[in-house]
């Protein structure tokens, strides 16, 4: 299995979740809850799961969004 296979098909706990953006397990869940990161529920107890590459679109959509902000802020400065 390559790395981008293994990747893609990794399921992450909203612990890891929390850990790779360096924010709270709640700030992680409540990301996924207002689905700016797409995630699902499994098991009994409804215990959020996010697949690895879903986290890693979030961080590039975040990523583009700041980027577009440093380009308006530029543009506002001239």
């Amino acid at each position: 299995m390559t790395d981008s296979q293994e990747r893609r098909t990794r399921i992450l706990n909203l612990a890891d979740v929390a850990e790779m953006l360096g924010i709270t397990v709640p700030t992680a869940r409540t990301l996924v809850q207002q689905g700016e990161i797409i995630g699902f529920q499994i098991g009994g107890r409804g215990m959020w799961r996010v697949e690895s590459v879903e986290l890693d679109n979030y961080i590039q959509r975040k990523k583009d969004e700041a980027a577009q902000r440093r380009k308006e802020d530029h543009a506002e400065v001239k």
